[in-house]
């Protein structure tokens, strides 16, 4: 019975540790950029995009599909950096293979 209180003990502290990163990583924001800066988009932990910036230059209706490819390069940029980022918070508390989010 001591063996099973004691796994719980350890179960529950787990859990807290997993929640306190997991809030952690929610509140991140996450800049990728593409085009030498010319696109740049910031997203949440939660990979919810927050503020996406595009160089005038590329307003052109000539460019727009050269602006859609650096959209997403840049969208890209950004969720690998917060994949990083979301391994450091988790430090080890994943088996490994398993990622966040869930």
């Amino acid at each position: 019975m001591n063996n099973f209180n004691q796994l719980m003990k350890q179960a529950q502290q787990m859990q807290a540790k997993l929640m306190e990163a997991q809030s952690k990583i929610n509140d991140l924001e996450i800049t990728g950029t593409s085009g030498g800066g010319m696109v740049s988009i910031v997203i949440s932990g939660k990979t919810e995009i927050k503020k996406l910036t595009i160089d005038p230059k590329l307003m052109s209706p000539d460019e727009a599909e050269i602006l859609s490819d650096l959209i997403i390069a840049a969208f890209s940029d950004a969720k690998s950096k917060l994949e990083a980022e979301m391994s450091g918070h988790m430090g080890g508390l994943l088996p490994p293979g398993m990622k966040m989010p869930f």
